[in-house]
């Protein structure tokens, strides 16, 4: 029997891996990262990392997961704020809790490299899932409206390219046009 304490303490070893993987991840890639590193941000053994996951792709999807829960909070949480203030649901506000949740550049860098990754079956029909799970909450936020969601989601994706290549800080033309439609 395991001694009093012990499940607390790998649920929390867990959760640091976890982090630790969205790190790692985010830098190198799922191809690009090992198991070692990822342990040595956690201050984990690789050994231990092992234990709680059963190899790197169970790792990465629970990564996935993590990472996709954050975005959920985010929205839901925005979305009530938003309620009390509104009585029609805004895209805008969904859009802007996005945005803050991607100032992380590890959450912004790991969404990215989630989507390299889906060669591997595993991870691809856990980016499907949290894709879905995503639709599905923005469809709601929305009350329904996928015209919006689209729209949504394509804000999103712009939102990623503009905040990875820093474009707010760029004073081309080019960029102060891809940086006017994400603020509209």
């Amino acid at each position: 029997m395991p001694a009093a304490g012990t499940s607390v303490k790998s649920d929390v070893r867990r959760q640091h891996a976890i982090e630790a993987a969205v790190a790692c991840f985010a830098h190198k890639g799922f191809y690009g990262t090992n198991t070692n590193q990822i342990a040595k941000l956690a201050s984990i053994s690789q050994p231990y990392l092992y234990r709680l996951f059963a190899n790197k792709e169970a790792l990465f999807v629970a990564a996935v997961d993590h990472v996709g829960g954050l975005l959920s909070q985010a929205l839901i949480t925005a979305s009530a704020a938003h309620a009390k203030e509104q009585t029609v649901r805004s895209p805008q506000a969904l859009l802007a809790a996005y945005g803050g949740l991607i100032e992380d550049r590890n959450i912004l860098r790991f969404l990215m490299q989630a989507n390299c990754a889906t060669d591997e079956p595993v991870i691809r029909d856990a980016v499907r899932a949290c894709y879905a799970e995503q639709v599905m909450l923005v469809c709601e936020l929305l009350d329904g409206d996928r015209d919006a969601v689209r729209r949504w989601f394509g804000a999103g994706m712009l939102e990623n390219v503009v905040a990875t290549l820093g474009l707010a800080d760029v004073a081309e033309p080019w960029a102060k046009t891809l940086v006017g439609a994400v603020s509209d």
